[in-house]
């Protein structure tokens, strides 16, 4: 699974905004599978989106570093 960069998001806007301009014109000229093509998109992108935002709002955990000591006796 693919985490996108917080970074990305306005990115993630400017592909919605091009999507959705994609897609009327499909509906205007009946390109019915298009139109199907491009609301499956349209539901992949928000979905990225909002776990992306979720994932923003995690802090991230320090595990520090590890002991490489051997444990040996």
């Amino acid at each position: 699974m693919i985490n996108i960069s917080p970074k990305m998001l306005p990115r993630l806007d400017e592909i919605e905004t091009a999507l959705l301009a994609r897609r009327a014109r499909a509906d205007a000229e009946g390109w019915l599978s298009e139109i199907e093509g491009i609301d499956l998109t349209l539901t992949f992108l928000r979905q990225k989106r909002d776990q992306t935002r979720r994932l923003a709002k995690i802090a991230p955990i320090d595990l520090g570093m590890p002991d490489i000591r051997s444990t040996r006796s």
